[in-house]
């Protein structure tokens, strides 16, 4: 028995080897072609680089202005915790700030309680932010990033405007 273990993951691995990971190749072999057909990857690859590039640009100006607090408090943990989930879903469902998606999302009904459902509409790049901006789920750490640079670079208004915003 362990031999034939042995050998199913020798050829799992020789398969491995011969994998293809080009973007051509992405989802070749799943039998839901249209979900595959949707992936922007280009523009995931586009909209991630300028995360990244902003948060390290960010955390740069922090580190020359001696900014970055050595700890936060539990307080501000929960606090920016509370208002990164509330903010997220304000931006990607709220009714009222369907005007900032409006560019990128298509309306297709109430959803109750003040939100919406959308969908992104578009090609490319329109496409990619109306998928993100869409989701609380994706826009949750777009939104927990520009909190926590907010409490960094003016704690005091952000810790005013957080403790009431989130009830």
């Amino acid at each position: 028995m362990r031999r034939s273990l042995r050998f199913g993951y020798v050829n799992r691995s020789s398969r491995e080897a011969e994998a293809d990971f080009s973007i051509e190749k992405y989802g070749e072999r799943t039998t839901e072609k249209e979900e595959c057909d949707e992936q922007l990857l280009a523009e995931y690859a586009t909209l991630l680089a300028f995360y990244v590039a902003s948060v390290a640009v960010l955390t740069g100006a922090a580190i020359e202005q001696k900014r970055l607090p050595k700890r936060f408090s539990l307080l501000d943990l929960a606090l920016l915790g509370i208002a990164t989930h509330k903010l997220s879903r304000t931006v990607a469902k709220d009714r009222i700030t369907g005007v900032l998606r409006s560019p990128f999302v298509n309306y297709i009904r109430s959803a109750g309680a003040g939100e919406v459902e959308e969908e992104p509409r578009g090609r490319g790049i329109q496409r990619g932010i109306g998928q993100l901006i869409s989701c609380p789920y994706c826009m949750a750490p777009w939104c927990a990033t520009a909190l926590a640079f907010s409490l960094v670079f003016a704690p005091r208004a952000t810790r005013f405007s957080l403790e009431f915003w989130p009830a």
